[in-house]
């Protein structure tokens, strides 16, 4: 099976899957999927993503330990002067 597949956007925005890849995963209508956006590189996978709850458990995690959004952002911008200080 080739890693690139060039696919054609129907008028409705719909995507058809070719049936050797829906064979071999399995895949049946109605299936959930999780499209992410990598800036302009499109990653489908089949399933829903667990992106967001795994983010819940970050974010009750760090809140429980006292953690900001605005403490962990000042840690970054600190990290990122450290960073471009040592590889300039």
């Amino acid at each position: 099976m080739s890693d690139t597949l060039a696919l054609q956007m129907g008028q409705r925005g719909t995507f058809i899957l070719p049936k050797n890849l829906r064979d071999t995963y399995n895949l049946q209508p109605g299936d959930d999927f999780t499209l992410l956006d990598l800036g302009g590189v499109f990653v489908l996978s089949p399933g829903r993503s667990q992106i967001d709850a795994l983010a819940g458990q970050i974010t009750h995690a760090l809140t429980e330990r006292g953690e900001t959004l605005e403490s962990m952002l000042l840690a970054l911008r600190e990290e990122r002067e450290r960073y471009n200080a040592t590889n300039a």
